[in-house]
Parts: C-alpha cells; sequence; structure tokens
C-alpha cells in the first residue's frame, strides 16, 4: 500500500494554493479581491474585503510591493491614489489617470497570524492614435493601381485595422505588428492595392481601427480620390426634333477629369473646321437639305479625345427622329388597315343583296289576253291560271 503522506501533501499544497489567491470560503479571515482591466488614462478601483479581521487592518500594495495604504493612512505619496471607503472589514482605493506603468499585480493583505494575501491583476489598455493613411499624393489616372498604407501605434493589445472604399469593405493584406519602444503596446500597419477607374474619382477611401479600449467608437481617417480618365463626349440638339427651316443648335458636352479644355466641331466629308459659339455649340439657322450629314465634336482634355456623332437628314418634310418616322409608320398602317376592312364590308354586302333576289305574280295572267271578253279577262287576272307561267319581275 501507498502511504498517505503524499496524499496529505497534495491537499496541503491546494490549501495554500487557494489561500494565496483569497477563494476559501470556509476560511472568514481570508481576504478577497478581483482584477480590473482599465483604459489608459482612466479611473480604476481596488476593493479588498475580509469577513474577520480579527483586529487587524488591510493593507494595498502596487506592484513593486510599496505600501499603498494601510487602513486608512496613506503610505505613498502620490496624488492619484486616493482612499474611497476604509473600515475594519474593507479597503477600497483608487487610482486616477491611469498609465500603462500602472499594470500589475497588487496585493491586499491582513496582518493576522499567518499574514494572509489576495493579488488583484491590473490590466491597462493601450489606446491606439488614429490611424494615418499613406501612398497617395498625386491624382492617378484611370487603369493605374493604388497602393496604401495605414498605421495605427500605441495600441495594447494590438488593434485591428479595416479598410473601406466608398462604404464598402476593402480586403487589405495580413496586417504587420512591431512591438513599440515602451515593450508595451503595438504599432499595427495594413496595405491595400486596387486599381482605379473613373467610378472611383471623389471616392472616399477610409481606414478604420478597432480596439476594445475605444468603447464601441472606432477611429478613422479618411481620404478622397481623384482619378483622371478622357472625357466622355455627348451631343445635345435643340430641339430634339428639328424640321426643315428650324434653326438647329448642337451642344457639344465632354464628362472628364480634368474637365475638356478644348472642344472642336466637324462635319464628316468636310475637313474645314465649323465655327462654333462660345459654348460649345454649333448652330445651324434655317435648315435645308444640305445641311444633311454627320456631325461629329471633339472633346480634349490631358488625358486624351474621344468624339460624339449626330446623324442629320434633312427632307421635304422635316428632319425627323427615328422614333417619329416609326410613329408615323404606325398610323399609316391602321389607316389602310381600316379602309381594307371598310371595302371588304362593301364587296361582302352587295354580294349578299345579289344573291337574295326577290320575287312576286303580277295581277295580270299570260293567258287574259285571250278572254273572248272584259268580264272573263277580270275573273282570269283576280283567280290567276294555274296552268300559265307567271309574269316575273325582279329587284335588287
Amino acid at each position: 500500500m501507498l502511504s498517505p503522506a503524499p496524499s496529505v501533501l497534495v491537499l496541503l499544497g491546494s490549501f495554500l494554493i487557494a489561500t494565496s489567491r483569497g477563494n476559501l470560503s470556509h476560511d472568514r479571515s481570508q481576504p478577497t479581491t478581483q482584477d480590473e482591466t482599465v483604459v489608459a488614462g482612466s479611473k480604476v478601483e481596488l476593493s479588498c474585503k475580509v469577513e474577520d479581521h480579527d483586529e487587524s487592518s488591510l493593507q494595498w500594495s502596487n506592484p513593486a510591493q510599496q505600501t499603498l495604504y494601510f487602513g486608512e493612512k496613506r503610505a505613498l505619496r502620490d496624488n492619484r491614489i486616493q482612499l474611497e471607503k476604509s473600515t475594519p472589514n474593507e479597503l477600497t482605493i483608487s487610482i486616477d489617470n491611469v498609465s500603462l506603468a500602472d499594470e500589475g499585480e497588487y496585493t491586499c493583505s491582513i496582518f493576522t497570524m499567518p499574514v494572509r494575501t489576495a493579488k488583484a491583476i491590473v490590466t491597462v489598455l493601450g489606446i491606439p492614435r488614429k490611424p494615418q493613411i499613406s501612398g497617395y499624393k498625386e491624382p492617378l489616372k484611370e487603369g493605374q493601381t493604388a497602393k496604401l498604407t495605414c498605421v495605427s501605434s500605441g495600441s495594447k493589445p494590438a488593434a485591428k485595422l479595416q479598410w473601406e472604399k466608398g462604404g464598402k469593405s476593402l480586403l487589405g493584406k495580413d496586417p504587420e505588428l512591431a512591438e513599440d519602444s515602451n515593450g508595451k503596446t503595438f504599432t499595427v500597419t495594413s496595405h491595400v492595392e486596387f486599381d482605379v477607374t473613373r467610378e472611383d474619382n471623389d471616392m472616399d477611401v477610409t481606414c478604420t481601427v478597432h480596439h476594445p479600449s475605444l468603447l464601441n467608437s472606432p477611429t478613422s481617417t479618411t481620404l478622397k480620390l481623384e482619378v483622371f480618365y478622357v472625357p466622355k463626349a455627348s451631343i445635345e440638339p435643340q430641339p430634339t426634333y428639328p424640321r426643315e427651316g428650324d434653326n438647329l443648335r448642337l451642344l457639344c458636352d465632354g464628362q472628364g477629369n480634368p474637365a475638356p479644355q478644348e472642344f472642336a466641331w466637324r462635319k464628316e466629308g468636310i475637313d474645314a473646321p465649323l465655327t462654333v459659339t462660345q459654348d460649345n455649340t454649333l448652330l445651324i439657322p434655317s435648315l435645308n437639305k444640305s445641311d444633311s450629314g454627320t456631325y461629329i465634336c471633339s472633346a480634349t482634355n490631358i488625358m486624351g479625345t474621344s468624339e460624339a456623332r449626330y446623324n442629320l437628314a434633312v427632307n421635304d418634310a422635316s428632319p425627323v427622329a427615328h422614333g417619329t418616322s416609326t410613329y408615323h409608320a404606325i398610323i399609316g398602317g391602321v389607316v389602310a388597315l381600316i379602309v381594307f376592312l371598310l371595302l371588304s364590308l362593301l364587296i361582302i354586302l352587295g354580294h349578299y343583296l345579289i344573291r337574295h333576289k326577290g320575287t312576286y305574280l303580277t295581277h295580270e295572267a299570260k293567258g287574259s289576253d285571250d278572254a273572248p271578253d272584259a268580264d272573263t279577262a277580270i275573273i282570269n287576272a283576280e283567280g290567276g291560271q294555274t296552268g300559265g307561267d307567271d309574269k316575273k319581275e325582279y329587284f335588287i
């Protein structure tokens, strides 16, 4: 059999460990404390309680084992440390404007026989600094790759960085961590790359730092992108559907960055440029057939040139738009259909009347002319001749 000595030693070891943390509920003289987490620059309270003080006073010591308070008596001259409550059963102190140097293990002691102690670990959160974005100095050209870097230092534990573009999440590379010179806080660096388009012009790119010390209020930095791109030319006719004899104005516009510095008009097949007004408008007075053709407007900036075309066809009636011609064609088709239906109805009606002929008998019988006298002729006319042929008249 094994000796009971090892079991006794295990129980004794467990007893001592529990005593050091102040967790023995049956020992009424054992002080109890609680670990605290605090944001740098704020205030923390340390409370030590005991059920049976045994006519002894409680004492708080810092991680350097310097006595802070012994009962209600201040021991360390640090105005940040204040007495909150002192009774035989409780000693509560506070530390204002906590710094990273205040982090560590604090000890509450009661000088009974033997001396009993309890530990309270104070964790100080380092607040990350406002993130800084670098890598963007001048406008980008459409199609180029934006390479941005976001840096935030002073966080403990290390902060998390998040990218957004136009309010939508932007995936960055894996963050880089570096320990600051104080050996307690960290600097976090994040990189992101993406190809820019004209839609990215005036777009906001944001780097946000998330950290428990910010209390659900993350801090961020935003920059606005500027992207240079070739203008997109367009032509606006006034009126929209010009007619022969109208004064036609063709306005040339170009959406680009930077804004187009030069506009030019020309007619296809004609080398000479056309004269335009100061607002890039081509004026064609009193439209006629000779004005028909394709008119081209070009808009130019430092990125390049784009063109827009306007086809003008002046007919005897009017140079109507395609949509108007289609509308007239539909109306003509409907009218033709109605005329066709009316003619068909007349033909069918005439055919019907011809086939349904009316007949009737006259008051004259064929044999009345052969009657010997007038009385007999009248009788023959009224009674008819059963064997004779009837006279027939046709009507339509």
